[in-house]
């Protein structure tokens, strides 16, 4: 298994036409996703057993049964949830990343993919605004970053509180929106804190809704974070940064912004002004392999001040005395959760540098200018309403007088025709239809196709 042998010389040969194949696929085609589980389960019975197959028929069974059963979130034609679009240059050096195993725990074992890794970091931080200062690591995702930093704000705010007994036995809350993530919400569950959700009427947390919240609560003592989102998954709405920004100063609590999704419009020049406040930030995720164009699984996690976050991420063993006693070097694995991690920056940090930042500009700013395109498609259609007007990438529109069966048979129906993936979502309480465009090379003509099967 560990040797070249002819065996592993055949598999090498084929597994690699394979991968040149998918990458030099034009567009990505979308696949159907879900399949009966019996069917699929027959289809793989016994390729794991006491005995070895032949590499390519496994190829074979994974090219003829399991990725057909995957849908591509990288295709032009993903247009659900958030989907994905990595460019080529990510996905080549991910490979070559997973040939030579390299991960990136500490300074000792990884300098070189950490210091190539901090160089993107740095950048994302310039992009917010962010001090000399910031810095982080770069997790598998949204979820994971946003635990990492919400423990650091638990941690902080405990120790601003003291050690006595009371203060040991609070049960902590965090200040959010409606239409924060989901993993905020189960975040707080894990670390055993409570959301005092802010209501809004427009769906974005402001500062002066923030403080009357908090007012009205009576008890700011409890409340350890403010947590606002630059880009919200169903709608791509942008917080009032700035608002939620200086009333977490205010109350002394710690301020941290979720831009999983939308952070990326950092680098739009068109969407900016519309992050201003982000720049307060004690920390700050922002997902590459969303609309940074990385492959999965890739979260950029920063602090503002980075050393606060290492006070409590930082394991102590015995075996890791080794990476603790070297001063001045950066062990990512300080800044979150985590301990073994995959040094997953490193894709997003050749294709910048092959790319250039503008590339990325150019490409993100595509999706934005689409969904405009699309918001005003819609508006001209009487059967058509739209919801609200996009503040980044993702639309939110109606069928007017459509059931909930009917959006669902309407998507159904264009995933079996291999048309786009796009289910319907819910907004207020209605099911009603969404459009998520990232990939910049979506063309409108597939928009209007969509849009011409719910007439």
């Amino acid at each position: 298994m560990h040797s070249v042998d002819p065996t592993t010389e055949a598999m090498i040969r084929s597994v690699l036409a394979y991968a040149e194949n998918r990458l030099r696929l034009n567009p990505v085609p979308l696949d159907q996703g879900s399949r009966d589980p019996a069917e699929l389960a027959a289809a793989l019975n016994g390729l794991l057993s006491d005995e070895p197959h032949n590499p390519d028929q496994v190829l074979g069974v994974y090219t003829s049964v399991v990725a057909p059963a995957v849908i591509s979130a990288d295709s032009p034609r993903f247009l659900g949830f958030i989907p994905a679009a990595p460019t080529k240059a990510s996905l080549l050096f991910d490979m070559l990343i997973s040939c030579a195993s390299i991960q990136g725990i500490s300074w000792l074992e990884a300098a070189g993919a950490i210091g190539a890794e901090n160089q993107v970091l740095r950048l994302i931080a310039d992009a917010a605004a962010m001090p000399p200062s910031a810095g982080g690591c770069f997790v598998s995702g949204g979820s994971a970053a946003n635990l990492s930093a919400l423990v650091v704000a638990r941690e902080v705010a405990k120790r601003k509180a003291g050690s006595g007994v009371s203060q040991r036995t609070r049960r902590w809350r965090v200040a959010v929106s409606e239409d924060a993530h989901s993993s905020i919400i189960n975040t707080l569950r894990i670390c055993e804190m409570d959301p005092l959700v802010v209501r809004t009427e427009d769906h974005q947390l402001t500062g002066a809704g923030l403080r009357a919240a908090i007012g009205a609560d009576g008890h700011p003592e409890s409340l350890a974070a403010v947590v606002a989102t630059s880009g919200t998954t169903n709608a791509g709405i942008i917080d009032d940064l700035a608002g939620a920004a200086a009333v977490a100063r205010e109350h002394h609590l710690w301020f941290h912004v979720d831009g999983a999704y939308g952070g990326a419009g950092l680098f739009a020049p068109s969407v900016r002004s519309r992050y201003a406040g982000i720049e307060h930030a004690d920390s700050f995720v922002v997902d590459p392999h969303k609309w940074l164009f990385a492959p999965f699984d890739c979260a950029a996690l920063l602090y503002r001040e980075p050393s606060i976050a290492k006070s409590v991420h930082t394991q102590d063993a015995s075996y890791l005395d080794v990476i603790h006693d070297r001063p001045g070097e950066w062990n990512p694995t300080d800044y979150a959760y985590h301990l073994t991690r995959r040094a997953r920056g490193l894709p997003l940090w050749f294709s910048l540098a092959v790319y250039g930042i503008s590339a990325y500009t150019e490409a993100i700013e595509a999706a934005i200018e689409l969904a405009k395109l699309t918001a005003a498609e819609i508006k001209s259609r009487d059967h058509l309403e739209l919801i609200r007007e996009p503040d980044l990438g993702v639309v939110l529109f109606r069928r007017r007088g459509w059931t909930p069966e009917q959006y669902t048979r309407w998507a159904d129906q264009l995933l079996t025709d291999q048309v786009a993936f796009i289910p319907p979502t819910a907004w207020e309480g209605e099911t009603v239809a969404r459009f998520a465009f990232l990939h910049p090379q979506t063309p409108m003509e597939l928009v209007r196709e969509i849009l011409d099967r719910m007439a």
